[in-house]
C-alpha cells in the first residue's frame, strides 16, 4: 500500500518548530509528542534554520534545497 502523505497548517508547523528551540528537547521526543515523524520535523527546523539565517553546520546542498 502506497503511503500517504500528510499535510500540516502553518500554524502547526510554526508551534512545533517553535517547541524545539525553545525547550531544546530532541527533535525524535517532540516528534513522537506531536505523533509527526521525526524527519519531517527536522525538515521543518532546518528550513526555519536558514530562514534565520542560522545555516552553519548545514551543507551547501541543504542550504540551497531549503532556501
Amino acid at each position: 500500500m502506497p503511503e500517504v502523505r500528510r499535510t500540516y497548517d502553518p500554524e502547526f508547523r510554526e508551534g512545533a518548530v517553535r517547541i524545539v528551540r525553545e525547550t531544546h528537547k530532541p527533535i525524535a521526543q517532540v516528534a513522537e509528542d506531536l505523533g509527526i515523524h521525526p524527519g519531517t520535523l527536522a525538515n521543518w527546523v532546518k528550513k526555519d534554520r536558514v530562514k534565520r539565517g542560522e545555516s552553519e553546520g548545514l551543507t551547501v546542498d541543504e542550504r540551497a534545497r531549503l532556501a
